[in-house]
């Protein structure tokens, strides 16, 4: 007697001794023709599924827009094992400031009135991706402590 069939009191049942000798006829043109079918119709409804997703978000999108004296704060990217402001990853500030916007130079450009401190970081900020802005100059991305006010 077999362990299994000891332990549950019947023969153990694999994925040969599911089917019938009969039933080989598994894989055939009308089985890939209803797959393709199958695969169509999901296609359509992830679509229909999208578009309904992205005219939502249209709607509800708004542009960030600055005026001049506004007040905001910048936000500090955690780099991994980088000690940022005294504390190490999770703990380090994501946003440092407030500061001032001193002037609009265009669409998505500000010049800022920065402390000090910060005199190495260029007054002129805009809203661009980080990814490239990191491959464009890497220089600035440079680690090392910013103080906190």
């Amino acid at each position: 007697m077999a362990l299994y069939e000891a332990l549950y009191g019947r023969r153990c049942r694999s994925p040969i001794g599911w089917f019938e000798v009969g039933e080989a006829g598994l894989i055939g043109p009308n089985l890939v023709h209803q797959a393709m079918e199958k695969v169509k119709v999901i296609q359509k409804r992830l679509k229909l599924a999208q578009s309904r997703q992205k005219s939502y978000t249209d709607i509800r999108i708004k542009e960030l827009e600055f005026e001049v004296d506004d007040w905001f704060y910048l936000k500090v990217s955690p780099m991994k094992g980088v000690m940022t402001f005294g504390k190490k990853e999770k703990l380090s500030s994501r946003y440092i400031g407030p500061y001032r916007i001193s002037k609009r130079v265009g669409n998505v450009a500000y010049d800022l009135e920065l402390p000090q401190e910060l005199a190495t970081v260029h007054p002129e900020a805009t809203w661009e991706a980080e990814e490239d802005m990191k491959k464009r100059y890497p220089h600035h991305f440079e680690t090392g402590e910013i103080p906190v006010q």
